[in-house]
């Protein structure tokens, strides 16, 4: 199962631990998570369903390249990493 992991960041304003979901693809996986914990798609997802623009993934070390259908497959061993951008100076 694919391993799913929020930035600190996230968790501060809702509780996301680490989690395992059976999934192909980073849209499945965080469908998962979010089955499990509603309040959490708001912060990740837009109403369209995309990536919010504020919010970056990754598998392993590299970007999905699907914000919109985040149809990036995912195998057993991947490591999704879900980022809330932060800017200032």
């Amino acid at each position: 199962m694919a391993r799913i992991v929020f930035t600190p960041n996230l968790q501060r304003h809702v509780d996301c631990p680490p989690s395992n979901a059976p999934a192909a693809t980073v849209r499945e996986a965080l469908d998962h998570v979010f089955a499990g914990n509603p309040q959490l798609r708001s912060y990740v997802i837009d109403k369209q369903g995309r990536l919010r623009k504020h919010i970056n993934v990754y598998i392993n070390d590299r970007t999905v390249s699907d914000r919109i259908a985040l149809s990036d497959t995912v195998g057993a061993d991947d490591e999704i990493y879900v980022f809330q951008a932060l800017t200032g100076g």
